[in-house]
């Protein structure tokens, strides 16, 4: 170990100024140093390979900074990507207090006008949080009839929304200002699914 690492530290103090060089020839100055602390790296781990003269070592780290180079453009340009695509998506403000409120209203609204076997079925999955096996077993069905009513049910809560929203609630075609799901604090995907 002690003759692995007076190698490494000789073959540092050897070529450390000609790979930063070669680095900075080929990207920006901030991110130089960065790529050949990498390089260095990655020749310490494979110290195995090193070639043994001088010249074929400074190539061999050359090669190794050239990959780390490569390595490093890709990441910044998926980064570069994410950050468009980011930035793309606007960021959903958050609800008003009113709008919340309003939101609560019309699901308490359209929740006392859904029939009694379709609020059944849907509190089992969104207050008691039962699997469709569980709550098959609650009202004597297997999983896929509740599967059913479940579908049943959010499409019957739906229309209800819907007929709501249309063109004689507060003006034509509105949309509520909230999501559904997020008035009640309930995973979307849970409530209208």
């Amino acid at each position: 170990m002690a003759d692995r690492a007076e190698r490494f530290r000789a073959l540092y103090q050897d070529t450390y100024a000609d790979v930063l060089r070669f680095v900075r020839r080929r990207t920006d100055e901030d991110r130089a140093e960065d790529v050949v602390h990498e390089a260095f790296v990655v020749a310490w781990r494979r110290m195995h390979d090193l070639p043994p003269s001088r010249d074929a070592q400074r190539a061999w780290l050359f090669g190794v900074a050239r990959g780390c180079l490569l390595n490093d453009r890709r990441a910044s340009t998926r980064r570069g990507a994410l950050g468009v695509r980011l930035a793309a998506q606007p960021e959903p403000l958050p609800p008003s207090p009113d709008e919340l409120t309003a939101a609560r209203s019309e699901l308490a609204t359209a929740w006392h006008r859904l029939a009694p076997d379709h609020q059944e079925v849907l509190s089992l999955l969104l207050w008691e949080d039962l699997t469709s096996a569980d709550a098959g077993r609650v009202l004597g069905i297997s999983a896929v009839a509740y599967r059913l009513r479940l579908y049943r049910a959010r499409a019957a809560l739906r229309r209800l929304l819907s007929a709501d929203e249309g063109p004689g609630a507060d003006g034509p075609g509105r949309r509520p200002a909230v999501p559904l799901a997020r008035s009640f604090d309930v995973p979307a995907q849970e409530v209208l699914r």
